[in-house]
């Protein structure tokens, strides 16, 4: 019982650090290139240039204050509960947001000189880490670095807060999806920034910049889709079953179907295998059927003999 809850401890720490690993990054891709020019993705931190820009509030005390009445909201309205590590990696992220701010850094002594990142942009003294001229590269950095800190934060089963909350609201009022929901709001918020800073080029930068971190964000936190799920749908399913027992060493399941348009009765033969595997496969289906039906997608998480899961879970939920 002890050593099972020195595990827990030692196993939670490892989280709690981790977050504050991914919160570097974060910190980075925002304080270092994305706000400084206004051109964070959406969420929280575009909120956070609006308010900075009018009342000169720092980005990451801002974001501090724009989720404190989310989670507020959140609970009252969707009944959502958010885990420890929710609210201490929104803190965490929020604080060091601030504290890699270059001109804090060069403050503290960090940064000697700060000439070479001190910009001027439409009359506005700003402290990025490249110049004006460097916009698509600054875009993409901020962004890469942010979508790898958000997805470490995620990794580590902490969040940010941000608008997780907003959209549970608009999909439970409205019935869109969740991707949807998101696409409204994140438009809503990039809008709302290109308006209130009076910049056109803000829209165009915010969904470049939302599409890079989404993306890397994906792969930090749930990792390259190496697995593959395939369908196949053949008369010879069971020639083909034999043959991924006997060369790729792979079990499959068979699902009961029937067609749209002969409305026959018909089996699925559904496996899953490393993608590397995927081109022997191939061959094996053609060799048997060439009139299969066959259908290859990516599988980010498998839990069973032969593969390692990689769920990531936000709960707070011992283990």
């Amino acid at each position: 019982m002890l050593k099972l809850k020195t595990k827990h401890i030692s196993r939670e720490l490892y989280r709690y650090l981790g977050i504050i690993f991914g919160s570097l990054f974060f910190a980075m891709g925002y304080s270092w290139f994305l706000l400084p020019y206004n051109i964070a993705p959406g969420g929280v931190g575009g909120i956070s240039q609006i308010l900075s820009r009018y009342t000169g509030i720092p980005n990451g005390i801002g974001m501090i204050l724009i989720n404190v009445p989310l989670f507020i909201i959140g609970f009252i309205f969707v009944g959502k509960s958010f885990g420890t590590k929710s609210i201490y990696g929104m803190l965490v992220a929020s604080l060091m947001t601030d504290l890699f701010n270059l001109k804090f850094l060069h403050n503290l002594g960090i940064i000697k000189n700060l000439a070479e990142y001190t910009h001027q942009v439409n009359g506005h003294t700003i402290y990025a880490f490249l110049p004006p001229e460097d916009m698509l590269l600054t875009a993409v950095a901020g962004s890469v670095l942010l979508g790898l800190g958000l997805g470490l934060i995620f990794r580590f089963r902490g969040s940010t807060g941000g608008t997780d909350i907003p959209v549970a609201l608009v999909k439970q009022r409205s019935g869109l999806s969740i991707g949807s929901a998101y696409y409204v709001v994140e438009t809503g918020i990039i809008l709302a920034v290109a308006i209130f800073l009076k910049d056109p080029k803000i829209l165009i930068w915010g969904y470049i910049n939302l599409f890079i971190t989404t993306k890397i964000t994906d792969l930090a936190s749930e990792g390259l889709p190496y697995n593959k799920g395939v369908y196949i749908v053949s008369k010879e399913n069971d020639e083909i079953k034999e043959q991924i027992y006997r060369q790729l060493n792979r079990g499959v399941t068979f699902f009961k179907a029937r067609g749209g348009y002969a409305e026959k009765e018909t089996d699925v033969l559904f496996c899953v295998l490393n993608r590397s595997q995927v081109p022997q496969l191939t061959d094996i289906v053609k060799d048997t059927d060439s009139q299969a039906f066959m259908i290859v997608t990516d599988v980010y998480d498998v839990l069973g003999y032969g593969f390692k899961s990689r769920k990531i879970d936000l709960s707070d939920k011992k283990k």
